[in-house]
């Protein structure tokens, strides 16, 4: 059902990086995203994959995790993706607007989802450092990086207390609980 890969689709921060994801893989994803909507039709994204564990290296030492987690730097060895789908855009062709790469990006975690594979969007990027590390042309600006493997944490969805808060927290099992606002709060009419 379709409710359930929305729902089993969440941020995961921690992976078993020993289950390595195969470029195959990374490129069924894209592929997916490849016929998704796009603005205009003008199909202006393009992608880097890494799938090795020295190009996934140098990808996650240009990338910040968590900002809700003040004091973890992110997954540590042995918990860190497997691989990863760089979104890109070419300068000559770009987006009619910023959504694409949201519909992609959604497109090719619901795939990872049914391959039972998670992963997370990160925005925090190094972009200098991440153009360097994957040799990424000038006339390309990095848009999003998406983190993938097989998850090694529980991620819960818990409903907004009254306080109102919405920051994601781990309790003392380490599951992430991710506070979402109920269907009757977020209708206006």
């Amino acid at each position: 059902m379709f409710r359930d890969l929305v729902t089993a689709n969440r941020s995961f921060r921690r992976f078993v990086e020993s289950e390595m994801i195969s470029r195959q893989t990374l490129l069924e994803l894209i592929d997916l995203a490849r016929l998704s909507p796009s603005g205009a039709n003008k199909q202006a994204l393009r992608y880097y994959v890494s799938c090795d564990e020295k190009q996934n290296e140098r990808v996650f030492e240009a990338l910040a995790w968590a900002a809700y987690f003040k004091d973890w730097a992110g997954p540590v060895a042995g918990e860190r993706p497997s691989g990863y789908i760089v979104i890109v855009q070419d300068q000559a062709n770009k987006m009619v607007s910023g959504i694409d790469y949201g519909i992609a990006a959604q497109t090719i975690l619901l795939g990872a989802v049914e391959k039972g594979l998670g992963g997370c969007m990160i925005g925090n990027i190094n972009k200098p450092k991440l153009e360097d590390a994957l040799n990424i042309p000038e006339n390309y600006e990095i848009l999003l990086v998406i983190a993938l493997g097989k998850p090694k944490e529980t991620v819960v969805i818990d409903e907004i207390d009254s306080d109102g808060d919405i920051k994601y927290w781990r309790d003392e099992a380490q599951v992430h609980h991710v506070p979402k606002r109920k269907l009757k709060d977020i209708v206006l009419n």
